[in-house]
Order: structure tokens, then sequence, then C-alpha cells
């Protein structure tokens, strides 16, 4: 499995912008199809996006088409989730996954960074 660690998390003010950074280790980063989930207090984890493995195509949750923007450096081992825009209701915690396969689990997880968006 790769290893995953998230970064980027703070508190903005609703309107701001956030990027965050997940840095992979372990396997070949390229080899995989990375995921931004979140989870809110109270709510179950929900599917942010996704990012094929060459950066070439990507997939969004409805809620925010238009705001976010998921690319990756695979020269790097990073995949970001940039988060413009920012409404109170994009507060959670943000993680990153991996899977090999276009469909099916994802395989490794990070550990989650706290965004938070005031009014």
């Amino acid at each position: 499995q790769v290893q995953l660690v998230e970064s980027g998390g703070g508190l903005v003010q609703a309107g701001g912008s956030l990027r965050l950074s997940c840095v992979a280790s372990g396997r070949t980063f390229s080899n995989y199809y990375m995921g931004w989930f979140r989870q809110a207090p109270g709510k179950e984890r929900e599917f942010v996006g996704l990012i094929s493995k060459s950066g070439g195509n990507s997939v969004y949750q409805d809620s925010v088409k238009g705001r976010f923007t998921i690319s990756r450096d695979n020269a790097k081992n990073v995949v970001y989730l940039q988060m413009n825009n920012l409404k109170p209701e994009d507060t959670a915690v943000y993680y990153c996954a991996a899977r090999a396969t276009d469909i099916g689990v994802f395989e490794s997880w990070g550990q989650g960074t706290q965004v938070t968006v005031s009014s």
C-alpha cells in the first residue's frame, strides 16, 4: 500500500481559498487513482473528487464542481485539492485516498486534515 499524508487545512472565511496537499510514499504514485473525501461532524464520509493516474481526467461531487480542482504532480508524488469560494458547509476533515483500479475500494487513506470555513 501507499502511505499518504495530508496537509494544508486550516481556518478560512467564507469565500476564501485553501489548497490541500497529499504526499504519497512507499509505492509508485503514478500507478494510483487519487481521491479526496471529506467528513463533517455527525455526517458520513462523502466523496469529493477523483483524479486519474496521469492527471488527465477528474470527476467531482456536484456541490464542489466549479469551486474545487484536483491536480497531481507525479514527479513529486503529490496530489492537490484547490478549494475556492469556500462555504461554511465545506467544513470537514478532508482525506486523500488511493486505489490502483479505476473502480472499487480505496486501499490507502491519509490521516485527514481539518478545514473550517467561518461565515
